[in-house]
């Protein structure tokens, strides 16, 4: 399970059925000591979604390819991913969880770190007895947050504006408070840039 992050409660509730899910599905991975790392990731967007996205990336490792190939569908929409940076990532075992002897069997968490343009950190964690698959749902989980956080501040924006046209000064007030919320999980992007102008 992908920890749940601070600000998540209201992008889910800002966004309701425009939240985009990502679920994997499958995942292939293709090693070279040389050459570093190819993957075929297949997933759905959204709840109820049964509609399946496939991308491939590469890159130096398995986070990497998979966070590049999920850039090459999302990153033109959403500017802020490409200012994400990876801080830290960590593997433990649970050696209580090992079924068998060996315990090569134990589940695995997986520790993703990553910092936004303004430095803040995010953590996303998974655990499973498949490393490749815990790595792989944080890195989802993160193009998955960033996404939503800068969807849902536009969404506020628009529903500020709407409200600032139709004279609800108590509506702009919360949007506005919302905004300022939701603007410390997104990440650089020239749009978001420019409404933080407007707000000051």
């Amino acid at each position: 399970m992908v920890s749940t992050l601070e600000h998540e409660p209201l992008i889910r509730r800002v966004l309701g059925t425009n939240y985009l899910q990502l679920t994997m599905v499958k995942l292939v991975v293709e090693e070279d000591p040389n050459d570093g790392s190819r993957v075929k990731a297949l997933f759905t967007e959204g709840i109820d979604s049964t509609e399946q996205v496939e991308v491939e990336g590469k890159g130096v490792g398995v986070v990497d390819a998979l966070y590049n190939a999920l850039l090459s569908r999302y990153a033109r929409e959403y500017q802020s991913l490409k200012t994400i940076q990876l801080a830290g990532f960590q593997v433990e075992a649970d050696m209580q969880s090992k079924k068998v002897q060996a315990g090569v069997d134990a589940v695995g968490r997986v520790t993703l770190d990553v910092t936004n343009s303004e430095g803040r950190h995010f953590t996303f964690t998974d655990a499973s007895r498949s490393v490749t698959t815990s790595t792989a749902k944080a890195v989802l989980a993160c193009v998955q947050y960033f996404v939503n956080a800068e969807r849902a501040f536009l969404t506020l924006h628009n529903a500020r504006r709407d409200a600032l046209a139709r004279g609800r000064e108590d509506l702009v007030a919360r949007y506005t408070a919302e905004m300022a919320e939701v603007v410390e999980a997104t990440s650089y992007a020239e749009v978001i840039a420019n409404i933080r102008k407007e707000l000051k």
